[in-house]
């Protein structure tokens, strides 16, 4: 069975005379569209190397992180 939605191409709810059958049609079409993207959403979310990716952007961060220069003391000397 041909997918009939074509996903990811814009796609016509109307017939091939231009009419269009009921407005129940193309919202249908819609929400179809909308839960394909938050099923992929869902499975993103669950993926623990996507949900690990800001402890790691945080320890790269940390460890390319430059060392701070010691301050050079100064001494001061009396005057004679």
């Amino acid at each position: 069975m041909a997918d009939r939605r074509k996903r990811n191409v814009n796609w016509w709810v109307a017939e091939e005379d231009g009419t269009v059958p009921s407005w129940d049609r193309a919202a249908v079409a819609v929400l179809m569209d909308i839960r394909d993207e938050l099923q992929i959403l869902n499975r993103l979310l669950a993926c623990p190397n996507f949900t690990g990716i800001p402890e790691t952007l945080r320890t790269i961060a940390r460890h390319t992180k430059r060392k701070k220069k010691p301050r050079l003391k100064v001494v001061k000397r009396r005057a004679a």
